[in-house]
């Protein structure tokens, strides 16, 4: 059993402690925003926040996260008011849309440590984060958007 807090709420979850978090997320709780890319932690779509730090959800074991506070996208607004959220919509982000979670979050965790970051410091921390459809620059202005909100 591995007790934790996801999206403000406290979790009791009966899954192996070597269980990757992303199924924990997933199929246990069923919080499918969330999404499987790699399942290595190459490419991001897995992205949530430990404790206000980015994670791949993917490569984290559920006994790693007892007792500690987990935000999926799902938990980033219940509304979809988030700026960043927002700043998606505004600048058409998403083509085929899979990574826009794990995109979002890891923008989130950038604004929450820099609200005004650099074009070069957007690059630089979204590189962990692939996107197959090539939206790198949208991506970038909605970023530069939001952090003119945050």
């Amino acid at each position: 059993m591995a007790t934790f807090t996801i999206n403000g709420r406290d979790v009791d979850v009966d899954a192996h402690p070597d269980a990757p978090l992303l199924w924990v997320i997933r199929e246990h709780l069923k919080l499918t925003g969330t999404k499987f890319g790699c399942g290595v932690g190459q490419c991001g779509a897995c992205m949530v926040h430990v404790d206000g730090q980015t994670a791949f959800s993917c490569r984290t074991r559920v006994a790693d996260v007892e007792g500690r506070e987990i935000t999926t996208i799902e938990g980033l607004s219940e509304t979809g008011e988030h700026p960043l959220q927002q700043a998606w919509i505004a600048e058409e982000v998403p083509q085929c849309g899979y990574c826009q979670s794990g995109q979002i979050m890891r923008a989130a965790n950038l604004l929450a440590m820099n609200p005004q970051p650099t074009r070069d410091e957007i690059v630089a921390h979204m590189s962990t984060n692939i996107c197959r459809c090539g939206t790198y620059s949208r991506i970038v202005r909605a970023i530069e958007r939001a952090a003119q909100e945050v």
